[in-house]
């Protein structure tokens, strides 16, 4: 048995009674946000600086607005609000901080979470206590009674989280569960690396040398075409319905390919009978050795601000579990610029984007291939070795998705059009 989370969508099953009350909850939620928007771009005015998370609950906790809320829900709505600032402070792509959340003189319904100790969860009638802030109690209502429904072959158990979430029409609950889920056991005793990139998705390396490339073409494709003027229209109230409607359909198909290559990948482990994979670990990539911000250029900015590597690694750790199979997240240093054949390191080698030329041994390879193989034996603590095949090194398998059957093929079967 693995320990893991899942999350479920439930259908509130008496909204009528109920809508009034997270109605008013995501009000507050919207208010809070703009509270914390305002504070920030007075210390920004100030100061030049961005306040962080810590600094906004610190600073915010006494104000009315908070109390709206229950503590834990407005800390998890001034903790958005900071992830969005940080998001845009490190794109660099030229589009404006996050604004306030109001539509003329109305404010939209954001989403409401509720933390373990703002739950109660009778399982035997199927139904959820919310605790509502102290500004929100009245008399005896001091929290929404929640009916709801999933589908049948859910069980909902050891909650963690609840959101309400508004989805045009009305409210639904995502669930956020602690599960105990039955595994197999690994299909063999081989290890694989994973190089997380951009040009180039992915590359992974297997225990027995055959390695593959997994280029994000189509991700870029769609992004470039998704985000080109004519979809950026802007109002008073916001983006157009036309530019919101694109928006939610490049996010439905960077979805889709996330899901599909992290089956893919896991697939393919299982017919490589590998037990461990490694990947790269990119948490800190967006700051320095100081914890500052990392400017990467503008280009590099924005690349990096849409790069979602840390989102593709829990799909495929949950994914890769119901086979056995372990998801290791190791440290990157050094493992694009050491030469995997003999363990020279130097930046020199990588002479451009996609070739890594070993000024010691000679060896001419992939530069991505060569970073999965050197990620490969951060869990195996083997060796550099020189007997490895230029051949595969520097021609691994391609694999490209094909949006006609949303699979990936070999490159010989893929559809290479754009």
């Amino acid at each position: 048995m693995l320990e893991t989370t899942r999350t479920y969508v439930a259908r509130i099953t008496n909204h009528q009674q109920v809508r009034d009350d997270l109605d008013q909850c995501g009000f507050s939620a919207s208010k809070l946000w703009n509270v914390g928007r305002y504070y920030i771009q007075q210390r920004w005015d100030e100061t030049g600086e961005i306040p962080d998370e810590a600094e906004l609950k610190s600073e915010l906790k006494d104000h009315e607005r908070y109390s709206d809320l229950h503590s834990q829900s407005s800390q998890r709505v001034l903790e958005e609000l900071a992830e969005a600032f940080t998001g845009w402070d490190n794109s660099d792509d030229g589009n404006n901080p996050p604004g306030y959340r109001k539509r003329g003189d109305d404010h939209p319904r954001s989403t409401v979470t509720w933390k373990k100790r703002a739950i109660k969860h009778d399982d035997k009638h199927d139904q959820l206590r919310l605790s509502k802030g102290f500004n929100l109690k009245e008399s005896r209502s001091d929290f929404i009674l929640a009916e709801y429904e999933t589908r049948p072959d859910v069980e909902v158990e050891n909650i963690q989280q609840v959101r309400a979430v508004w989805n045009g029409d009305g409210w639904e609950l995502h669930l956020v569960c602690k599960k105990e889920i039955p595994v197999e056991n690994a299909p063999g005793d081989n290890t694989a690396g994973i190089d997380l990139g951009i040009s180039n998705y992915l590359a992974i390396n297997y225990e027995d040398g055959a390695s593959e490339l997994y280029p994000g073409n189509v991700l870029k494709e769609d992004k470039h075409y998704f985000t080109s003027d004519e979809y950026q229209t802007e109002g008073e109230n916001g983006p157009s319905k036309r530019a919101r409607k694109a928006r939610q359909k490049l996010s439905r198909r960077k979805d889709h390919f996330l899901h599909t290559l992290s089956k893919h990948i896991v697939e393919r482990c299982v017919e490589e009978s590998v037990e461990r994979i490694a990947v790269g670990d990119l948490s800190d990539i967006r700051e320095n050795e100081n914890g500052d911000s990392r400017n990467w250029g503008a280009s590099g900015n924005k690349k990096l601000h849409g790069w979602e590597f840390d989102r593709f690694t829990n799909l495929l750790e949950y994914k890769a579990e119901k086979h056995g199979i372990l998801v290791d997240r190791v440290d990157e240093e050094n493992t694009s610029k050491a030469c995997s054949c003999c363990g020279q390191i130097r930046d020199s080698n990588r002479v451009e984007r996609g070739l890594y030329v070993c000024s010691s041994c000679g060896t001419t390879m992939n530069a991505d291939v060569n970073g999965a193989v050197n990620i490969r034996r951060r869990i195996t603590q083997s060796p550099p070795t020189g007997d490895m095949s230029n051949g595969w090194l520097a021609q691994p398998g391609v694999f490209l998705f094909d949006r006609e059957s949303g699979s990936f093929n070999t490159r010989e079967q893929g559809d290479c059009k754009p």
